[in-house]
């Protein structure tokens, strides 16, 4: 078996400031509440390869893997894996942003299978990230709204 989530959300902000912020992982700590920091292993043009550690939980354990990220900005389109994969036999992660009269839509698609010795099975992981990414979109979509709010803030204000 595997699991499979789609979550999205829109967000009234140029595509650029979306695509910007969301794809500065040096600052996903700062955009998102689950991460506690962000160590970049290496860059290949358009590829970087990251090692992103979580908060402790709630039983004080402390989450860390090694993650490979590949931008596409003229298809507006990442590809992400988990290249340490943990509990985890495999993690794919696409990104995907679209321009609307609304905003921009982002939407996050994720493809996984726990392995068998895993502390929780597929079901379980399905129903966590699809609860967590609701929140973590909630969080980055009202970030990057402040932001462009700020900055048509100061282009009034200096016009």
């Amino acid at each position: 078996m595997s699991g499979h989530t789609e979550n999205q959300i829109t967000i009234e902000a140029p595509l650029d400031l979306v695509w910007n912020m969301t794809n500065d992982i040096e600052n996903w700590p700062q955009l998102f509440s689950e991460y506690a920091s962000v160590d970049i292993v290496e860059r290949d043009r358009n590829t970087t390869t990251f090692r992103l550690t979580m908060h402790p939980d709630e039983n004080g354990k402390v989450w860390s893997w090694v993650s490979e990220r590949t931008t596409d900005r003229k298809a507006l389109t990442v590809r992400a894996r988990r290249v340490e994969t943990g509990p985890f036999q495999h993690m794919d992660i696409r990104w995907t942003y679209k321009e609307t009269p609304q905003g921009v839509l982002m939407h996050w698609t994720q493809d996984f299978a726990m392995k068998p010795d895993a502390p929780v099975d597929d079901d379980w992981m399905t129903d966590n990230i699809n609860r967590n990414s609701k929140v973590q979109m909630q969080l980055i979509r009202d970030k990057i709204e402040q932001r462009a709010r700020e900055r048509d803030v100061v282009a009034v204000t200096t016009d």
